[in-house]
């Protein structure tokens, strides 16, 4: 079980991290945007690592509060549940 819900989190973070990184190339040419609701939604189920990754690599994000207040609270609200689920359960 462990091992496949590590395979998930794998993707779901290599999936945002590349949602960030398309949605700013459609920002500098002008083109259809991502949702803000679709990158803080891939960050809700399992990918704030891949989401703050992105903001980061890819310059995105990083002046909406949104986001720069957003994401690492998933990704502790995540990290704790992980704590708990993997130690306290």
């Amino acid at each position: 079980m462990e091992q496949y819900f590590l395979y998930y989190l794998i993707v779901i973070n290599l999936i945002t991290f590349f949602a960030f990184g398309i949605d700013k190339r459609k920002a500098e040419k002008g083109a259809w945007r991502t949702k803000e609701s679709t990158l803080l939604g891939l960050a809700a189920i399992g990918g704030s690592v891949g989401a703050l990754l992105g903001m980061n690599a890819f310059r995105h994000k990083i002046k909406h509060k949104k986001f720069t207040i957003g994401v690492p609270a998933i990704l502790i609200l995540q990290a704790a549940l992980m704590v708990w689920w993997f130690f306290f359960k």
